[in-house]
């Protein structure tokens, strides 16, 4: 995974409920794992804008429902620090699904905004997004 150039504070745990924020069918989805994420002995894996993770679809159309899919990270309430001392906080928890591995998103449209460091790292994911903070 290519580095981005903030300081990012993780700021969800394992379990946490996020927000779909694409058009792709799901509406709430569970956190169950980073993917790719540095871990220590007996701490829990937790997650940050730009990370890939598996998310458990709870609320959306009844076909996705249950199922397990891979996503991107694309806002986190929990601030963080840019290069530039800027501090960066969004209003919600949201992750964008993934169709495969290689970053290329599911839906054809982000609502909302998204992180600077997704469109560093994911450029497929930030190209369909409306706005990039």
């Amino acid at each position: 995974m290519k580095a981005v150039s903030a300081k990012i504070t993780p700021g969800l745990n394992l379990g946490a409920t996020l927000f779909v924020s694409d058009n792709s069918g799901g509406k709430v989805a569970r956190l169950v794992s980073v993917k790719r994420g540095k871990g220590t002995k007996g701490k829990q894996g937790c997650a940050k804008v730009a990370d890939m993770v598996k998310v458990s679809i709870r609320k959306g159309i009844p076909d996705m429902r249950g199922k397990v899919f891979d996503g991107v990270i694309v806002r986190q309430k929990k601030s963080y620090r840019r290069r530039d001392g800027e501090r960066v906080a969004f209003q919600d928890n949201a992750v964008a699904i993934l169709k495969d591995t290689k970053g290329n998103p599911k839906g054809t449209q982000i609502k909302g905004p998204v992180a600077r460091e997704v469109m560093e790292r994911w450029p497929q994911v930030s190209r369909i997004a409306a706005i990039v903070y």
